[in-house]
């Protein structure tokens, strides 16, 4: 059975909503980041980083020792890989699966990262910041917009990088994206949210994160840390 260290952030939901679809049984680790959970030895020596998700599978395909992961586009392709579902069998199609995954990874991700966090988190307001990272969500929703024009999913058919880029447009409101000037986007994320499976996944993360966890306190853990 799996492990997975899950907190419900964008990151987050991506490994959940992957184990939801493809079946695979799976026992959920709670990591609560704004408790300090992430800093503790045991999750550090799987995910040195001090981020989550993470993973461990106790039966990796090559028989050996259980295999720990970090870094949900890692966990996605690897399960992609372990269960042979949500991506394409054919080369042109990874090719394409791959890239998308990597754009929401060094994309989509951090940025619309930042952007939650001069819009919500920080001290105090930064015109700059702000509007730096508003205008680039909304260019990056542009590239998915135009990429969306006449498909259905990202890559072909439902992949991986549906599922990596799906969490974070979720949050269109939280970062000043009026939707209805992406209507394939807004198409798009209506499809997915539609589906059983990412329905029981955001269940289980309302379920398990039931009051608001980002206090002073906590800011200051998430967001000063230094090299130690």
């Amino acid at each position: 059975m799996i492990d997975l260290y899950f907190w419900t952030t964008p990151n987050g939901y991506k490994p959940l909503i992957f184990l939801e679809e493809a079946g695979l049984e799976y026992r959920l680790v709670p990591v609560n980041i704004s408790a300090g959970d992430q800093f503790k030895p045991e999750f550090l020596a799987i995910s040195p980083n001090n981020r989550m998700p993470a993973m461990v599978d106790p039966a990796p395909a090559d028989g050996g020792e259980p295999l720990s992961l970090f870094e949900s586009g890692a966990i996605l392709w690897y399960l992609a890989e372990k269960s042979g579902r949500f991506v394409p069998a054919d080369l042109r199609g990874r090719k394409t699966t791959l890239e998308w995954l990597m754009w929401q990874m060094g994309g989509l991700g951090p940025m619309l990262g930042q952007n939650h966090h001069f819009a919500h988190y920080a001290p105090e307001k930064l015109p700059y910041a702000i509007e730096r990272y508003v205008k680039e969500t909304q260019r990056l929703y542009g590239v998915l917009e135009r990429r969306l024009e006449g498909r259905d999913f990202i890559a072909g058919d439902y992949s991986v990088a549906d599922m990596a880029a799906y969490p974070w447009c979720l949050l269109w409101q939280r970062q000043g994206i009026a939707l209805a000037e992406f209507p394939n986007i807004e198409r798009w994320l209506a499809r997915i949210e539609a589906r059983p499976a990412v329905q029981r996944a955001y269940a289980i993360g309302k379920d398990l994160n039931t009051v608001p966890t980002v206090t002073d306190a906590a800011k200051s853990m998430l967001f000063g840390q230094g090299r130690r």
